[in-house]
């Protein structure tokens, strides 16, 4: 139980800062509604997940493939986010005025589909940066837990705190911003929709650079 709350502490931790994935989740559950943008962080908390087992259950083939092929994953992480981000700024406010909030809420066209898309997006963008697997590896060693201990016992409930603790940030996140969704109009959907495209694309040309520099 010790190691599955520090877990959750971590989890909470890793998912709390707002980067790439904060924002797709804020707008997506704008645009989309709550059960859209949870999923939407569902899909990061699973990558964070996959890493943190690959680190603690001394995967070394693994995590030795993901790292040499890093930059080939941030290349194309890279170019997914300004994919994104071109596409968010030019969408168009899925609530039109009229609209009821429960009729609002549901996804158009296929919400499985719509599922599914939000949370591959962003599984694949967490998994783009496979550096993560090395900073698991240095928290798992801070607990206590290296790779070759064979303490999987103790490895696993940390690595279930750190999905549980990642999955209730998201939760939070997009409860609350659910809250404000009534309140923002079409035309502050457009702007939504602008701002959010703006900063994904920044993020995408900042891991681009990233690679150059």
């Amino acid at each position: 139980m010790d190691f599955y709350l520090q877990g959750l502490l971590l989890g909470f931790a890793i998912a709390a800062p707002v980067g790439p994935i904060g924002v797709l989740c804020i707008r997506r559950t704008l645009a989309d509604g709550r059960v859209i943008g949870l999923v939407s962080g569902l899909g990061a908390a699973t990558a964070d997940a996959f890493y943190g087992f690959v680190a603690g259950f001394g995967l070394t083939f693994v995590s030795t493939f993901l790292i040499e092929q890093q930059v080939a994953f941030r290349l194309v992480g890279g170019f997914f986010l300004l994919y994104l981000g071109v596409r968010t700024f030019l969408a168009q406010p899925a609530v039109q005025a009229g609209v009821s909030p429960s009729l609002a809420s549901r996804p158009p066209h296929g919400p499985v589909r719509n599922y599914l898309s939000a949370y591959a997006s962003t599984l694949l963008l967490t998994l783009s940066n496979p550096a993560t697997i090395l900073s698991f590896a240095a928290i798992f060693a801070g607990a206590g837990l290296a790779a070759n201990s064979r303490d999987y016992g103790s490895a696993l409930s940390l690595v279930l705190g750190v999905f549980s603790g990642s999955a209730f940030w998201w939760l939070l996140l997009s409860s609350l911003v659910s809250i404000l969704r009534t309140r923002v109009s079409n035309r502050g959907l457009v702007w939504v929709n602008r701002l959010s495209g703006f900063l994904i694309a920044g993020f995408g040309l900042a891991a681009l650079g990233s690679l150059v520099l």
